[in-house]
């Protein structure tokens, strides 16, 4: 028989987790929908709310700045996401190692995923100034002139792109705790079979870890479709919109020109393009993720 008091105490628990829902997501995500299909200057009261239908939808494709913030974030997102990944899983490798001392350096390759964004921002704005930055004047020791990092448009997605090493620390703990997870026992059968270092990477590590993987790629592709801090901090879209992310170009569109049934539309059809790139990643999750029981599936 069910225990009706104990069930209404449960609800009592989760009700402040569902109020905030509601309040917070699933209401501003309704609102955002209906906005998507009018015109709204955010400044006036809702009572201004006009409907116009897919005239939003209709004029961003036709918007020159909306492909060129998809483009850079395309190309943003096609190379951090697997770079962070592939960094974070050779780091993560090392910080696995028996080695004395090995918890302080968890801790120093940690610490920087946990700067707030802005401080970082602006600590790299200081790192790559072409004139006394510390990143140009060691290149300048090997004879190298440095470039003007975030003034070219040839350099600057780049060094965004190469400043975000430096907050990989979060992939970098996931990616240990799933190394952490795998059997020793698999590797010493390995070795006494005569399999290498490379060999017991792709055939043992990658597969063991590979829901790990799964679920940081997920995250990675979120992410990069969502990058808007460093770039609002350090470029706010220049030089010659080469770092106009796609964030950064809704943000313009609903806070600086006050367009906010435009930027409602631009957002959610950033979600169709973040649902279908998760979809894409899970659907294909059947091939190459490995869970632990799979052998014994019919």
């Amino acid at each position: 028989m069910r225990n009706l008091r104990s069930e209404r105490t449960g609800y009592w628990f989760i009700l402040p987790w569902f109020l905030g829902l509601l309040l917070f997501t699933i209401g501003p995500m309704i609102f955002s929908f209906i906005l998507s299909f009018s015109n709204w200057d955010i400044i006036t009261g809702v009572r201004s709310i006009e409907f116009v239908g897919l005239d939003n939808f209709i004029n961003i494709f036709k918007d020159e700045l909306f492909y060129q913030s998809l483009k850079v974030t395309f190309i943003f997102a096609l190379v951090s996401v697997p770079l962070y990944q592939i960094m974070s899983i050779l780091i993560a490798m090392l910080l696995n190692m028996r080695s004395r001392g090995m918890k302080f350096y968890r801790l120093i390759f940690f610490m920087p995923s946990v700067i707030p964004a802005v401080a970082v921002s602006m600590m790299w704005i200081m790192i790559l100034n072409p004139e006394y930055g510390i990143l140009n004047k060691a290149l300048g020791w090997f004879g190298i002139q440095g470039p003007a990092w975030l003034q070219d448009p040839s350099y600057a997605l780049g060094a965004l792109i190469v400043m975000g090493i430096w907050g990989i620390g979060n992939t970098i703990i996931i990616y240990l705790s799933g190394l952490q997870g795998v059997p020793e026992e698999l590797y010493e059968a390995a070795q006494l079979d005569g399999a290498g270092i490379t060999r017991r990477f792709f055939n043992i590590t990658i597969p063991m870890i590979s829901p790990t993987i799964f679920f940081n790629l997920i995250m990675g592709i979120i992410g990069g479709f969502q990058y808007f801090t460093q770039a609002f901090v350090m470029t706010n879209g220049g030089p010659l919109n080469s770092t106009l992310f796609y964030n950064l170009y809704l943000y313009n569109k609903a806070f600086v020109s006050y367009e906010m049934g435009y930027a409602s539309a631009l957002s959610w059809i950033l979600f169709a393009i973040i649902m279908i790139f998760t979809l894409i990643v899970i659907r294909s999750s059947s091939m190459w993720v490995y869970y632990n029981g799979d052998d014994d599936k019919d």
